[in-house]
């Protein structure tokens, strides 16, 4: 269905053929972020590299998808949204192609940027056409199926890399893009028009701004991706990074709100409601990824899960996400969509909490409800949050707001990543050296533990000494276990907590004018 705006210019199309056009291009992108990374050590092997040097496939793409991702509503502006998108799918399919092809790790680097380049404003173009393809009252149902794309495909990215790297090569990671972005070729150049307000002519280019954007954005995403690697600020590396950062995106912010013709336009922050709800964004991507990150460690690492069983463990939270969703989306035309975003982030910290009481013991039944509930929730937040943010956002800045929305969720996902990485790792040290106390001689559970397992191992043909020695190991790895059990427990409450203390902030958003309002994800 034709918009408003463009009715007399833009032909008649159903609006689910548009909807899968864009589906198929954005899950594509947000599924490659994800699908890589079991597949490391694969890569490492294949191409003669250390795993830390291959982790520059995963920065390399991080980097230029973030330097892009906020640029991609002033290129729609200049170019036009289908030919950008286009072009950038194009760009997309071709680099994962050639990335497949890869004979070297440097060769593969490069078109790994080409790839994140191509892939940043696939997500906010998409967002920006979808909306204006289907009517006001339909755009809940619309951008709960996209969403539902958005949610479930970095949840699959770790189970599919798995997969086809075990059972085919680490070159089908990215030649499965091929096909995908073929088929998104096509029915974006059948079913994808251009609005009228957006054919206009170019504006001047902006270099101050896109040079500042690249230093900033480009070291602050390094830095967030190697900082707990480089143990952070001990290192002169990273705290050059943070520095550039810093300089970048403070000459950003003061050369935007000065200059005529931004590419990054801030003025869209003085609406109270995408203030807040960009923000809130910004917090869902840290606690998403960041548990998303967790979980598979927490079930491989310490539970002894295999990938494929971790995966299937994960699955309910996609689960209930699909089932929520359409739901969700109907919702949303009906019932004040601030009232399901507060029980969205409600659901969501009492999912938190509840994985933050696991311990070494847990069964699939254990992660099971966190995980529904969980699943259910995110669909309660991604939807609403995107209508009430966007709500009072003009149709032709639009573009603009959906990129910088997109740009908050990526940057909380990477800060979420790196935090709890940490916070886990100084968790578990600190639960470590408090445990230690329990194994002395003067302890008399310990010693007791301690004779019983001398017994075990004497009983098995070992001499004392050894026994002794195998004994203590035992007891020093039961006490690693529960601290790093007791550590992620603490993770989980901190995120459980990051959550809740968000939802007042929601009493502070205003109520969308109108059902159906402008939504992006």
């Amino acid at each position: 269905m034709a918009s408003a705006s463009g009715a007399q210019s833009i032909p008649e199309v159903n609006p689910w053929l548009v909807a899968i056009a864009v589906m198929s291009s954005t899950f594509m992108e947000v599924l490659d972020t994800t699908v890589v990374n079991v597949s490391l050590p694969h890569i490492a092997g294949s191409l003669s590299a250390s795993v830390d040097e291959a982790t520059w496939t995963l920065t390399s793409y991080l980097v230029a998808n973030a330097i892009i991702l906020p640029m991609t509503g002033w290129l729609a502006s200049n170019f036009g949204r289908k030919r950008l998108l286009m072009a950038s799918v194009i760009g997309f399919t071709a680099a994962s192609f050639f990335c497949g092809l890869a004979p070297s790790l440097s060769f593969l680097i490069i078109f790994r940027v080409i790839q994140g380049a191509c892939g940043g404003g696939l997500q906010p173009l998409s967002q920006a056409i979808l909306l204006e393809a289907f009517p006001p009252e339909k755009r809940g149902q619309a951008m709960a199926f996209w969403a539902l794309g958005i949610v479930v495909a970095p949840m699959l990215g770790p189970v599919a890399g798995g997969w086809i790297t075990d059972n085919y090569s680490w070159r089908w990671v990215f030649y499965i893009n091929v096909p995908i972005g073929i088929m998104a070729i096509l029915l974006t150049h059948i079913f994808v028009f251009d609005p009228a307000y957006l054919r206009r002519r170019a504006s001047s280019i902006d270099f101050w701004g896109i040079g500042f954007l690249v230093l900033g954005m480009g070291c602050l995403q390094i830095m967030l991706d190697k900082g707990q690697e480089e143990d952070w600020f001990a290192s002169h590396f990273v705290t050059i990074l943070a520095l550039l950062a810093i300089t970048g995106l403070g000459g950003l912010i003061i050369r935007e709100l000065m200059t005529a013709n931004p590419i990054i336009d801030l003025s869209v922050f003085k609406y109270r409601s995408y203030a807040i709800g960009t923000l809130l964004m910004t917090v869902v991507g840290f606690v998403l990824y960041g548990s998303t990150v967790l979980l598979p460690l927490l079930m491989q690492e310490l539970l002894g899960y295999t990938a494929t069983h971790a995966g299937v463990t994960n699955f309910p939270r996609g689960f209930a996400s699909f089932l929520a969703m359409p739901f969700i989306g109907v919702l949303t035309n009906k019932v004040d969509t601030r009232k399901l975003l507060f029980s969205g982030v409600v659901f969501s910290a009492g999912a938190m909490y509840l994985l933050s009481r696991l311990s070494l013991d847990v069964g699939f039944w254990n992660f099971w409800w966190p995980l529904m509930l969980q699943g259910a929730a995110l669909g309660l937040i991604f939807v609403p949050l995107t209508t009430v943010t966007h709500d009072p956002i003009p149709r032709e800045r639009l573009g603009n707001a959906t990129s910088i929305f997109n740009v908050m969720r990526n940057l909380g996902a990477s800060i979420g990543i790196s935090i709890v990485e940490t916070l886990q790792f100084r968790s578990m040290q600190r639960h470590i050296n408090t445990l230690d106390k329990f194994v002395s001689p003067s302890n008399l559970k310990a010693s007791n533990m301690i004779a019983g397992l001398q017994q075990n191992f004497v009983a098995q043909g070992a001499d004392m000494a050894t026994a002794t020695r195998r004994a203590y190991d035992a007891l020093w790895g039961m006490l690693n276990r529960q601290a790093a059990m007791l550590s992620y427990n603490d993770v989980f409450f901190i995120l459980s907590m990051t959550f809740l203390a968000m939802a007042p902030l929601i009493l502070l958003m205003k109520r969308p004018a109108r059902r159906g309002a402008v939504m992006a994800h």
